[in-house]
């Protein structure tokens, strides 16, 4: 088949590479005209990818999305390892508290990607550029769909796209259309302009900004840690450092959008301020181990999106399908958006190599596979928005954290009342920090699940199905009035970081 694949970043490109290796001729259009850098480290300091401002954010390559290239593409893979992107597996280096470790069935999947964004994308683009049956087309716009009727199916068949190439509208003809313009996609009123139904569309705001910056380490140094991904919430404050490669990495800090005190780490001066304040970060930051090669760049007007294009059973259109953040996109903060836009692309693949030209069946079959797949992971970003906005609101009105209570040694095992009224969203915030928070420091059981859902390789919901891991959870939760706190290994208390900022400022 003839596909058209509308946008050349991380989806696009996973389409074009699951496509094209199954059979099809793929075009693929994309706005930004600027050409592949030499190599990655050039392509980071010196592509233009005005289209996808997002590059130079943190990204998090996970377990799932190594698997699947080595699986499905191993020459990406291959590649990717040899221009310095690093395999962290589970288990390698492990904190002396789960000394001696023991690998069991399973953990051989747990294998994360250090890597930075643009790294990814310039060895993608330059292994999609070398396939025989891709050709690429920078520097040209989507204006809109082409469509006729089809009778059979009551909705429009769609028969290729029109192009804005140097100036002038052209019509392409194509069997297939991929939308994976991203974020900003404007498929719905694409849709609507060839008399299909607009998608359904669900949108929740994420309530956050973030804000990261790149740092290079010095000739000869070393992280400071070799546990890979550090994340953190104080509550009223993410963050965490993401590993990648050429020694670069980067830190991010993201707060609620309304929280305008915090706002003020969209500042450089302010950002390092509040960075070397946290312990995990600072030893990052040494100015004797590294030093910062990027700007502080900030991202808000963040929100959790999901489209429908199967209604009641019906396809909205044939010929036409959304991929990656054109049909679902959640808060980044959980760094799994490149990993799902891939997933998704090859989804795609597998539907069009199952039911060829039947594109009703192709339709359904792609939503089916969206519904299960994505989906999920949209439903679980949403709750912890919702909780974690809840979480810094109380921080706002002074109410303490759990970390900021002080231990009392004598506390009996306290035995909740069955009568006493409960606040599910309270109860649910204090496990998790009293809970499963220390239960990971402790528990090789507790934290390899929890890694097993962080790396999308079980379901999000598996941890509060899994009775052996409540168990052990709820274990830690019981005796929390007798465990030291651990704020100041984590961060400041919310007032003490923010005289640090006001004095910064």
């Amino acid at each position: 088949m003839k596909a058209v694949v509308l946008g050349g970043s991380m989806a696009g490109l996973g389409a074009a590479l699951a496509l094209s290796r199954s059979g099809h001729d793929v075009a693929v259009v994309e706005q930004d005209a600027t050409p592949l850098p030499p190599d990655p480290v050039e392509a980071f300091f010196s592509w233009d990818r005005h289209g996808a401002p997002q590059v130079w954010h943190s990204h998090a390559f996970l377990a799932r999305l190594r698997n699947l290239l080595h699986e499905r593409a191993p020459d990406v893979l291959e590649r990717l390892l040899a221009h310095g992107a690093e395999e962290m597996a589970f288990g390698d280096n492990p904190p002396p508290e789960f000394q001696p470790f023991e690998k069991v069935p399973g953990d051989e999947e747990l294998v994360m990607l250090a890597c930075r964004r643009i790294t990814f994308e310039w060895v993608l683009r330059s292994v999609v550029l070398e396939l025989p049956h891709v050709a690429w087309h920078g520097g040209v716009s989507c204006r809109g769909l082409v469509a006729v009727p089809d009778a059979e199916a009551g909705v429009p068949r769609v028969t290729g796209v029109r192009l804005s190439v140097d100036g002038d509208e052209e019509v392409w003809d194509a069997d297939v259309v991929v939308d994976a313009t991203g974020r900003r996609s404007v498929l719905p009123r694409w849709l609507e302009e060839i008399g299909a139904q607009r998608p359904a569309e669900e949108r929740v705001d994420c309530g956050i900004f973030y804000t990261s910056r790149f740092y290079r380490l010095r000739e000869g140094q070393e992280p400071p840690t070799s546990q890979g991904l550090v994340g953190m919430d104080l509550g009223y404050l993410k963050y965490a450092i993401f590993p990648g490669d050429a020694g670069i990495f980067s830190v991010t800090l993201a707060a609620a959008k309304d929280d305008a005190p915090l706002r003020g780490v969209m500042q450089e001066a302010l950002f390092e301020a509040a960075a070397r304040q946290l312990p995990p970060v600072r030893d990052w930051l040494d100015p004797a181990r590294s030093a910062p090669v990027t700007d502080v760049m900030s991202m808000a007007s963040l929100e959790n999106r999901r489209r429908f294009f199967v209604d009641d059973g019906r396809p909205l259109a044939l010929g036409v399908h959304a991929v990656g953040d054109a049909s679902m996109c959640s808060n980044p903060m959980y760094g799994r958006g490149c990993t799902l836009a891939m997933v998704h692309a090859y989804l795609l693949a597998d539907a069009l190599s199952e039911h060829g030209a039947d594109a009703t069946a192709t339709a359904l079959a792609f939503d089916a596979a969206t519904r299960r797949e994505l989906d999920p992971w949209y439903d679980a970003a949403v709750i912890a928005d919702a909780d974690s906005l809840d979480a810094m609101a109380a921080g706002r009105r002074g109410e303490p954290s759990a970390l900021d209570e002080k231990p009392d040694p004598n506390a009996p095992d306290e035995k909740p009342d069955p009568n006493a009224p409960v606040d599910p969203r309270a109860f649910m915030r204090s496990v998790l920090q009293e809970g499963l928070f220390p239960a990971m420091r402790s528990d090789i059981v507790v934290l390899r699940a929890v890694v097993r859902s962080i790396n999308l390789l079980d379901p999000p919901q598996s941890l509060m199905t899994n009775p052996d891991v409540i168990g052990r959870v709820l274990a830690v939760w019981r005796d929390r009035g007798k465990r030291e706190k651990r704020q100041s290994e984590l961060g400041p208390p919310r007032e003490e970081m923010l005289k640090v900022l006001a004095d910064a400022a």
